[in-house]
């Protein structure tokens, strides 16, 4: 099992206002897919400004293990030799997803329907998250897998050798799930559907299309049906992986919180099954535009302008959204500290499966920094004290969850007193420049308890 190493306590102190440009890295979850799918080509696919986090080099050293060969040119420049669909050697040691989910259930499904064999680990905090949703689709392909009680890692796949295709209807929202099955069909002969009852974000869908798979999605009364024909030959390709909405949501909501605050975060993706933190910002009253609108690689994309905007109100964010912005409720639930009224957030149980249970780990958090939560399984309430109105002084668990982290720093930039984190080591998973980009903006982050 793989771990984080020493821990490191962070603290964030309130700051004058942020001003500046904020570019943040490249969309994680782009990254995680332009390497997979490029190992499942013949030919070179070229990447241009992938995320360089934990969780993307932990993919990269996986499709090493599976054959392809992964290079890094430097400058968030990489290449992908890939070895073609069902062609993945199988791995000489332990495949260590250290703490992505997305990495771990994305390969699970790319070799379940070779005729291989591996084992998957990763940190405490992957090793406690459930397998069994992916795992189960899995094996109607003709998939074995043998883990943990519960379902949980460390794993052994042994996968399909003649896979047959398959229907499946995604019982929770879960962009990995789909994406998993999605994988998984490549190799099997005949059409796999997956239907999803709830949209989630489309980045396999798109960038499946955009390797050459013949691939339809409609919306039909049963959901959104995903229909894909299996045994492609998938083209390699040059892939620009747009900046990340979710890494893009810490400076953005920093600004909104810190008087007289001004950040522009250039180039992120605004992807519709993405968006929904946005959408819901503005709606609270955010002074939050969005400014040279265009289309790169098939994506949209915008630079997004964010000011102190200090009479936001509290709203109910409707569940439909939950799915196009479940890793920002972490970070929207410190906004809402500092609105007024109450935000309600509904349908957000996937938030108790995340890299931590999320619900609970930034309730007992805020509730130490003088903030009225209420909470039940599947919705939490944040009570708002107002702009300039929220005491913090708080130490929090991060729990091995980079958002959390990041979230409870956010606080700490207009909070009273200082917020600190007992261990700040998982921000590198996603956003490896989270402390000198914010440093650079204005904000007052160390490396100690506070």
């Amino acid at each position: 099992m793989s771990g984080h190493g020493t821990p490191v306590p962070m603290t964030s102190r309130a700051c004058g206002p942020l001003t500046g440009i904020a570019e943040v890295p490249g969309d994680k979850s782009i990254s995680h897919r332009s390497l997979i799918l490029g190992a499942m080509c013949v030919g070179e696919t070229r990447i241009t400004g992938l995320l360089e986090g934990d969780d993307v080099l932990d993919t990269a050293k996986a499709m090493r293990a599976f054959g392809a060969t992964v290079t890094d040119h430097g400058g968030g420049e990489w290449s992908v030799q890939g070895v073609g669909v069902g062609a993945f050697a199988e791995p000489a040691g332990v495949i260590d997803c250290g703490n992505s989910g997305t990495g771990v259930r994305l390969i699970m499904g790319a070799m379940a329907t070779t005729g291989i064999t591996a084992t998957f680990t990763g940190d405490a905090s992957l090793c406690s998250r459930p397998m069994g949703r992916v795992t189960d689709p899995l094996a109607l392909f003709g998939t074995r897998a043998v883990g943990r009680d519960g379902g949980r890692l460390p794993m052994t796949l042994v996968g399909a050798a003649n896979p047959v295709p398959v229907r499946y209807v995604v019982p929770v929202p879960s962009a990995q799930v789909k994406s998993a099955v999605l994988l998984a069909g490549l190799n099997a002969p005949g059409q796999t559907v997956v239907i999803e009852k709830e949209a989630t974000r489309d980045h396999t869908e798109r960038m499946l299309a955009g390797f050459g798979a013949e691939i339809d999605v409609e919306d039909t009364d049963e959901g959104r049906v995903i229909t894909l024909q299996g045994q492609p030959e998938l083209q390699p390709q040059q892939i620009a992986v747009p900046r990340d909405p979710s890494s893009a949501a810490f400076p953005v909501c920093a600004a909104l919180i810190v008087p007289g605050s001004d950040v522009l975060v250039p180039g992120i993706g605004l992807n519709p099954t993405r968006a929904g933190l946005f959408t819901t910002l503005r709606e609270m009253g955010a002074d939050l535009t969005y400014e040279n609108e265009r289309i790169e690689g098939g994506e949209p994309v915008a630079d997004l302008r964010a000011r102190y905007s200090p009479d936001m109100k509290g709203i109910s964010v409707p569940p439909a959204r939950a799915a196009s912005m479940i890793d920002e409720y972490p970070v929207l639930s410190v906004v809402a500290c500092f609105a007024t009224g109450v935000t309600d957030m509904q349908g957000v149980r996937e938030l108790r499966v995340k890299e931590s249970d999320r619900i609970d780990a930034m309730a007992k958090g805020l509730r130490a920094a003088g903030i009225e939560v209420a909470e039940g399984d599947d919705w939490w309430q944040v009570t708002g004290r107002g702009a300039g109105n929220v005491p913090g002084g708080a130490t929090v668990e991060s729990r091995l969850d980079h958002r959390i982290a990041m979230a409870f720093m956010v606080m700490g930039m207009a909070a009273h007193k200082p917020v600190s984190v007992d261990d700040g080591s998982p921000i590198t998973t996603s956003f490896p420049i989270f402390e000198p980009l914010m440093t650079r903006l204005g904000a007052q982050i160390s490396r100690s308890a506070a």
